[in-house]
Order: C-alpha cells, then sequence, then structure tokens
C-alpha cells in the first residue's frame, strides 16, 4: 500500500478513463479494498482506481452521503436523540389553590382540602392527641395567616368546616405503624431449672413481705397543710409508724433470698444498712400512681406530693416522684421487682464487706435470672434489661440524698428519731450497734416475724441483728 501511494504522488492525476478498467492490485490492496469498500468505486474516487489503489479515508470523509442512505438515516436518528433540542419541555409547576384555613400559600392537599403545612400539622396534632381547646371570645375569631396562631379553638373549627377529615389523620396514623417493620423474634432457650426455682423463690419473698397494689384498700388523710412545710407533725408520726414496719419487712425479704443467711452475720448488716433505701424507695415507687400523683404505703395509706413532702421525704420528695415516673414505662411486674431489690441487696461492691466474692458468687445467679425472666417477658425488647438495670445507678443516687435527709430529719422532728429507722436509714461507717429502745427490740408490734421474746438489743449486738436471727415466718401484709 505505501508503495502504491508513492507511485501515486509521483505521477500526479490521471484522466478519468471511460468504459470498465481492470486494476492490477496487490493482494493487500484488494483485500483492503473489498472490505472498506463496496465493488462499485464512485466516480470521485475514478482517479485512485485507475491506478489500482484505495482512496484515502479522508477522501471518504469529505464525501457527502446520498439523502436516501442508510447510513444518513442512522445518523439524523442519532443525532435527533441527543439532540437537547428535541427533548419534550418541562412540565409546568402545579399550582395549588390557597390554604383554605388561613389563605396562606398552600403545599398541596392535605387531609382532603388545600392547605399550608402550618394547618396540615395543626390539625393532624390535633386530632391525634384528641385536643380540647377553648376560645376566650364568641368564637368567631378571623383566622388568617396572621392571626391563626391566637385562637386555637377557631382554628380547629375552621379546619373542620373547610373540609379537613378526621378520618384521613387516623388511617395515616395507622399506615404508619403498619410500615414499621417487625422485629424477627428469636427464640430464647429455656432457662435453667435452678433459675426458674431462683426465680419464683425471690418473686415469692417478694410478694409475702410487699402486697400488690390492688390489694390494699387505699385510705387518705384530710388533715394537715395543703401546701409545703417543713414538717408536719401528725403525718410524720404516721409516716415514721409504716417506716418502722416497711424496714422489718424489708430484713424479713433479704432472709428469703436463697444464700443471703449463709453470709457472716456481719456481712448481712452491712448489706441490709446499705441498701435498705434502695429497696423501700422501689418499692414505694412501685405504688405509684400517676393519674392522681400519689403513692401508697402498706397499710393503704395514699399520700399526695405534697403530704410526702410534709410527712419528712422534704427535698427528697420530687426525686422519688421522678423515679416513680420513670418506672412506668418498663412496666415492671413483682417479679422483676423483686429480683431488681435482691440484686440491689447482694452486692459485693459495698464497704467492710468481709467476704465480698461470696457476695458476688450470689448475685450472679440473679443477675442470669432477671436476665432470662425480662428477655421472655418482653421477646421483642432486647435492650429492656440493661434499662431496667440501670435503675440500680439512679436508686443510689437518691439513697445517698436520702441518708442526708435522715440526718436533717433528727433536727425537726418533735420527738427523736425512731431506733430502727436511725440504724437502718443513717449513713454509717459499719455495722456498730445503735442501742433500741428500752424494754425489747425495735420491732413493731404486731409483726410475726420477729419474736417479741427476743432480748433487748445491746450495744454489742444491732437491733438489726435481732431480726436476722430470728425464724422466717411469714410477715402478715
Amino acid at each position: 500500500m505505501y508503495d502504491c501511494m508513492l507511485e501515486a504522488l509521483s505521477l500526479g492525476p490521471r484522466p478519468v478513463r471511460e468504459g470498465p478498467t481492470t486494476p492490477t492490485v496487490s493482494t493487500a490492496c484488494m483485500l483492503r479494498a473489498s472490505s472498506a469498500f463496496p465493488a462499485a468505486v464512485p466516480p470521485v474516487l475514478a482517479p485512485w482506481s485507475d491506478w489500482g489503489m484505495v482512496a484515502p479515508a479522508c477522501a471518504l470523509q469529505r464525501r457527502p452521503a446520498p439523502l436516501d442512505s442508510p447510513s444518513m438515516e442512522m445518523q439524523s436518528t442519532s443525532s435527533e436523540e441527543h439532540s437537547p433540542s428535541s427533548a419534550s419541555p418541562p412540565l409546568p409547576p402545579r399550582i395549588y389553590k390557597p390554604c383554605f384555613v388561613c389563605q396562606d400559600k398552600s403545599s398541596g392537599y392535605h387531609y382532603g382540602v388545600s392547605s399550608c403545612e402550618g394547618c396540615k400539622g395543626f390539625f393532624r396534632r390535633s386530632i391525634q392527641k384528641n385536643m380540647v381547646y377553648t376560645c376566650h371570645r364568641d368564637k368567631k375569631c378571623v383566622v388568617n395567616k396572621i392571626t391563626r396562631n391566637r385562637c386555637q379553638y377557631c382554628r380547629l373549627q375552621r379546619c373542620l368546616e373547610v373540609g379537613m377529615s378526621k378520618e384521613s389523620v387516623r388511617n395515616d396514623r395507622s399506615k404508619k405503624k403498619k410500615d414499621v417493620p417487625r422485629v424477627e423474634l428469636v427464640e430464647l432457650p429455656p432457662a435453667p431449672p435452678e433459675l426458674e426455682d431462683l426465680t419464683s423463690r425471690v418473686c415469692r419473698a417478694h410478694q409475702e413481705t410487699f402486697p400488690n397494689l390492688c390489694q390494699l384498700g387505699k385510705y387518705t388523710m384530710t388533715n394537715g397543710s395543703g401546701q409545703r412545710v417543713t414538717l408536719d407533725a401528725d403525718l410524720w408520726d404516721k409516716f415514721s409508724d409504716l417506716s418502722t414496719k416497711c424496714i422489718v419487712r424489708t430484713v424479713e425479704f433479704a432472709k428469703r433470698i436463697p444464700g443471703f443467711s449463709t453470709l457472716a452475720i456481719d456481712d448481712q448488716i452491712t448489706l441490709l444498712k446499705a441498701a435498705c433505701l434502695d429497696i423501700l424507695i422501689l418499692r414505694i415507687c412501685t405504688r405509684y400512681t400517676p393519674e392522681h400523683d400519689t403513692m401508697t404505703f402498706s397499710d393503704g395509706l395514699t399520700l399526695n406530693r405534697t403530704q410526702m413532702h410534709n410527712a419528712g421525704f422534704g427535698p427528697l420528695t420530687d426525686l422519688v416522684f421522678a423515679f416513680a415516673s420513670q418506672l412506668i414505662p418498663l412496666g415492671m411486674d413483682d417479679t422483676e421487682a423483686g429480683l431488681l431489690s435482691a440484686i440491689c441487696l447482694i452486692t459485693g461492691d459495698r464497704p467492710e464487706l468481709e467476704d465480698p466474692s461470696k457476695v458476688d458468687r450470689l448475685q450472679e445467679p440473679l443477675l442470669e435470672a432477671l436476665k432470662f425472666y425480662v428477655r421472655k417477658r418482653r421477646p421483642s425488647k432486647p435492650h429492656m434489661f440493661p434499662k431496667i438495670l440501670m435503675k440500680i445507678t439512679d436508686l443510689r443516687g437518691i439513697s445517698a440524698k436520702g441518708s442526708e435527709r435522715v440526718i436533717t430529719l433528727k433536727m425537726e422532728i418533735p420527738g427523736s428519731m425512731p431506733p430502727l429507722i436511725q440504724e437502718m436509714l443513717e449513713n454509717s461507717d459499719g455495722p456498730e450497734a445503735l442501742t433500741s429502745t428500752s424494754g425489747g427490740s425495735c420491732t413493731t408490734t404486731g409483726q410475726p416475724n420477729v419474736s417479741t421474746t427476743q432480748p433487748a438489743a445491746t450495744a454489742s449486738q444491732p437491733a438489726t441483728t435481732v431480726g436476722l436471727e430470728s425464724s422466717p415466718t411469714a410477715v402478715a401484709p
């Protein structure tokens, strides 16, 4: 091919011959010509074909194709596809009517009518939360873009008048609930028999020493101040008597926990004194009634927030009620409350324990029992167990302030502090005894869990020890 090109360039153009010609070309030129061009050579390429040569590619590129050639049709079709001028024009933006409620700029049709985002959200919240509004005028307030937030009653009535549908809000809410992906429930293996037995024993100990709220006949105390005062003497007398009974029941609960009685007596006292207030707060908070903001004691006495403050809780009141509100979403039952109380009690990080490792070994099966029970009861909520367990930290913070409250309370009460309350709830460094009242033990009359024939506690034998050494009989609610 290269030789052919040189020959053509040296000879220059040749005249066009008439009639068919038989060019003499090399094999390579024939192969290339046959593969690249048609057999009939167009007249424009005649000067090259006379010499048995193939026209260069540039000559083909300059040659315009016939209008009816297939290649032209393909090129035109391809160019039309990529030409921006051939694209369909964009659709004009949708224009909505003004908001039927306040005449503001509408964002579309919501709940059946053209409305703005503000009125749409207001109507949805009002229906979903069953809001009840009040008009402070004549229920004929003007609702427009400027005044729509002034009267919620008239705005809601205007939404209903223009045709907003309550049913559309409810259907939209139920649809969103259906769209929530379902959590695949993982079938948990059955708990070992020893954990099942431990769970049932702790639950039974909790129920027999702490009656359920539905088992109590509630009553209130109407006398006293309706405002917060430093201390109400009548409420304090009643509260201190009930607190002593609750402490006795807490000691009885501890004795029924498997393994607790095997600990050294000093370790039992240390654990009880450290955790007694934790357990008392946890128990009273499970008897919280949010509808009336009241708490109920074991004999049925029901006090509101102000009465609890005046009875001796003082600055601790709001902390306790806040903790009670946090327990409501957890939905704890008697078994979970009992196991959590046992875990609060049997904790190896209490100071001055003689054998903390043994205490930790007793706590491990309690933790496992609570984990198995919580996950079995709530298979779709795997994070509920750590949430419940974290409440121990909150309890410790409240009880630390409660110990300080006992110290300040001694300066406010008219008489002396009941010895069992002082010994169990006041923050002390160890199990050294505080003497009990003269003439007998510190247990409450009428409580059969502690024998009334026990000798009086001495300086070497705390009042708590008397309760621990007694036989674990049932406690009357």
